[in-house]
């Protein structure tokens, strides 16, 4: 089949290359000129494992091609899959909705023949309901353009896995509308027939499908860290304790990893998204989610003051070296990043922030210029007074802390992934301390 991805950013990217993976022709349409340079140039805009070598694959046998035309879109398919950003409004918790209504509108506007529009950016719950509507305005006399909803939930950093075999797909139809649904299924059919499990309701609850999964993921993440303050107040190790929850086979361990707490593009603005919509319905207790994203930030915060302490009380030209900035291992993405954001309040505090990211440089170098970076691990700790492990970058959790002491000028190190080996780097002489711990003094020659 012929099919469109509108926005081919990080959902839009990996989704379309997904597309042409299962054999459809994918038309990709992008308005940002620098990124559909790259993607008419073959390259993945963006660093995703698996993702450049995708588009290569296919953009060499024609299955997919790029413009920015929206025009050259209607004309190619009837099937349109939106996938622009819905970030967060500026000085607000809602979502801004201007770029999925842009794109509706404009495939509707253009759309010479029925055609079907399948939202796939996060959206708070009613918003497909208002785009259907918004897309019957703008349609042409005699065209029928129907709107569907089909969350994503593709992870950053194995997003072209999670494409390659959906955990599931979920899509939500207009009651009037069941042979939107026999279209969808011809297009998802590889997928379905190899296992994947096809859930179709309807628009309000696959919207809310992926704000309600992303909330409670966000739950559990601020509750194991909401008890690793605890552990830090009553000497109780909340790595053995996350152990023994994770274990336990009605919580199961992910996302008990406690620590610098969640970051990224999708659960913060989501769970602000959630919490928004829910107070505009009156929704009673919807307040816990806002506690839920406080108890998050609090963890930042938490680190920026074990830091103060380590550098002796005061930040105030001290250098302090923080490894990781992307706000995950695998990604050079920077938005709304934990790690970014301590290293931003070090430096407000009067810190020299020196930072160390295997992907996220030239992003950091772009969005943050008045941050120091070092193009290896090692010597971003020269002459530091703290050493701060923020992104779990794996061959940090490798690094030799003997190969390390000298360079600093204190070597007192802040685990804040915990994924650091607290006796080596206690062995070698460090101070050493982790979020949900106790800190740890270096061992006695």
């Amino acid at each position: 089949m012929k099919v469109t991805v509108v926005g081919i950013g990080r959902l839009g990217a990996p989704y379309a290359a997904s597309l042409a993976e299962i054999g459809h022709d994918v038309l990709g349409i992008e308005s940002d000129p620098r990124t559909l340079a790259e993607l008419r140039a073959a390259r993945a805009p963006f660093d995703e494992p698996g993702l450049g070598e995708t588009i290569a694959k296919h953009a060499a046998t024609g299955k997919m091609r790029f413009t920015d035309s929206y025009d050259d879109a209607v004309t190619f398919a009837d099937v349109h899959f939106v996938c622009v950003p819905t970030p967060q409004q500026d000085g607000a918790l809602a979502a801004d909705l201007s770029y999925i209504e842009a794109a509706v509108t404009g495939l509707a506007r253009r759309a010479r023949r029925d055609c079907l529009i399948v939202a796939k950016s996060s959206v708070p719950v009613g918003t497909a309901h208002r785009l259907g509507e918004q897309a019957t305005a703008a349609a042409r006399p005699g065209v029928t353009v129907s709107v569907a909803y089909s969350p994503d939930f593709l992870r950053e950093s194995t997003s072209m896995q999670d494409a390659a075999r959906p955990s599931r797909i979920i899509v939500g139809i207009p009651e009037q509308r069941p042979q939107d649904e026999t279209l969808l299924r011809t297009v998802w059919g590889p997928w379905t027939e190899a296992g994947v499990r096809l859930i179709v309701t309807n628009l309000q609850t696959a919207e809310l499908a992926k704000s309600a999964a992303n909330g409670f993921l966000a739950t559990k993440i601020s509750y194991i860290n909401f008890i690793s303050a605890l552990c830090e107040q009553t000497g109780a190790d909340i790595h053995d304790l996350s152990l023994s929850m994770g274990l336990d086979s009605r919580i199961g361990p992910a996302m008990l990893d406690a620590g610098l707490g969640f970051g990224g593009s999708c659960i913060p603005k989501d769970i602000r998204a959630l919490y928004e919509r829910a107070t505009e319905l009156h929704v009673p207790d919807a307040a816990f989610l806002k506690d839920i994203d406080a108890i998050n930030i609090r963890r930042r915060r938490r680190v920026v003051a074990l830091t103060r302490e380590a550098a002796g009380g005061a930040l105030t030209g001290k250098r302090i070296a923080v490894w990781g900035a992307a706000f995950k291992p695998g990604t050079d993405d920077l938005r709304d990043s934990p790690a970014l954001a301590v290293a931003l309040d070090l430096h407000t505090a009067g810190a020299d922030v020196v930072v160390h990211d295997p992907k996220a440089l030239p992003a950091v170098r772009q969005e943050a210029p008045h941050l120091q970076t070092a193009d290896s691990f090692d010597k971003a700790l020269d002459g530091a007074h703290a050493l701060l492990h923020l992104t779990g970058w794996e061959h940090y959790r490798h690094a030799d802390p003997t190969a390390l002491v000298d360079r600093m000028a204190t070597p007192a190190v802040i685990d804040a992934r915990g994924t650091l080996d607290r006796a080596a780097w206690s062995r070698a002489g460090w101070t050493f301390t982790a979020l949900g711990t106790r800190p740890t003094s270096p061992a006695p020659n």
